[in-house]
């Protein structure tokens, strides 16, 4: 049987600074432009996470739906929301917020929590251009 993909998708907003405290102002405003701005910026992120295997011959799903949002946003999107993701987030201590970085931070938060070998992919979008994704092998 072919793998089942199921993808859910969460929404939360959250304020960041793009900023490497190991380079001076000059070098951060030509890195990371106006998301250097010392008093942050905000953004309506967008969360795609989706998992794969088996679906249960008894239920029919992979992973109940209601459960699937609770790990995402218990895990994740209630640390996040309206956070300041440099200073008020325990886990993204030290990082430096791009979209790339909380992809992987989020997976890492995530692939534990979710049953045995069923993450397969997650995307972050931070704008509507702006998206970053990571997808097991």
């Amino acid at each position: 049987m072919p793998d089942v993909y199921l993808t859910r998708v969460e929404d939360f907003c959250a304020a960041h600074r793009l900023y490497n405290p190991e380079l001076d102002d000059e070098e951060n405003l030509e890195i990371y432009g106006k998301c250097a701005n010392p008093q942050g910026h905000g953004h309506n992120y967008r969360l795609w996470v989706t998992i794969r295997g088996e679906a249960d011959p008894r239920t029919g799903m992979l992973l109940e739906l209601s459960r699937f949002s609770e790990i995402i946003r218990g895990v994740i999107v209630d640390r996040v929301d309206h956070r300041y993701l440099n200073e008020d987030v325990d886990f993204l201590e030290g990082v430096i917020p791009t979209a790339e970085n909380l992809a992987l931070a989020f997976w890492r938060e995530l692939e534990h929590r979710l049953p045995a070998g069923r993450l397969h992919e997650l995307r972050l979008e931070e704008t509507g251009r702006n998206i970053a994704a990571l997808k097991a092998d």
